[in-house]
């Protein structure tokens, strides 16, 4: 059994969680789901990657505490480094990141989420970081991420406090971009993905490094990037295609380059 499902579809690659009952993460899934990524990230012809866990009840319950049981240093800085490895390829995917949360999305399985570019999370999904619980705390971006979507007050709440939240409240915290019934949140996942291969995949890299500088990056350097990396999109064919295919009134055809 494969703890990573792939498949592919148009420009989408979905990969599906499969690790049961909780989808839990080891070292070995997080080392197959970089490389993964990376890989994806070289294939030109994939616009979109879409992450869910299989089944209906966790879309993933994080890393397997048996792990840490131990009290073992060296084992605990080797995880957070997959970890850590794993989820910033993912956040440095050239394209666009979703996913579809399709049940309980815990500790390094809501941290996943939190490295992608959006979130859809179905009705009956339940989201926390409660690794003060058991005396941890979330290393694989979750400090950082959640804070940036949510804001410190609620990242506070969910980390220090612990509390898990369900779909709606993730909604109105902005945690997640959408809501949808149960068992739609992959095909959700995927329309979205089909709205990003209308995309230029050159002009959504770039859009997406400019989004992302203003996390790093003071406001008027931000500003100056994006004039010039504009500049830049003139040194590639999709640019080329995709004002003169507008003015042919015909769909552009990408090339990713």
């Amino acid at each position: 059994m494969t703890a990573i499902i792939e498949t592919i579809e148009g420009n989408t690659a979905v990969l599906t969680l499969n690790n049961p009952p909780a989808h839990t993460w080891t070292a070995e899934s997080l080392s197959l789901f970089k490389s993964i990524v990376l890989r994806l990230n070289d294939n030109k012809d994939i616009y979109a990657l879409v992450i869910t866990g299989a089944g209906e009840k966790f879309f993933s319950a994080g890393a397997d505490l048996n792990i840490f049981a131990d009290g073992d240093k060296q084992n605990a800085a080797l995880m957070a480094q997959h970890f850590g490895e794993a989820f910033e390829a993912l956040s440095a995917f050239r394209g666009v990141s979703i996913a579809a949360i399709n049940g309980y999305a815990m500790g390094g399985g809501l941290e996943v989420a939190l490295a992608c570019d959006l979130r859809i999370a179905e009705s009956h999904a339940q989201m926390a970081l409660p690794e003060a619980t058991v005396g941890l705390l979330p290393c694989a971006g979750g400090t950082q991420n959640l804070t940036a979507l949510v804001g410190e007050g609620w990242a506070k709440r969910m980390i220090l406090c612990g509390e898990r939240i369900k779909a709606d409240k993730a909604l109105q915290i902005g945690l997640v971009e959408e809501v949808v019934e149960q068992g739609q949140g992959l095909v959700t996942a995927m329309a979205l993905a089909e709205k990003v291969a209308r995309q230029s995949p050159s002009s959504v890299s770039v859009c997406k490094t400019l989004i992302q500088a203003g996390r790093s990056q003071p406001r008027t350097q931000a500003l100056l990037l994006e004039r010039e990396l504009f500049v830049g999109l003139f040194d590639t064919e999709d640019q080329a295609e995709g004002v003169n295919a507008f003015l042919d009134k015909r769909a552009a055809k990408w090339k990713n380059c």
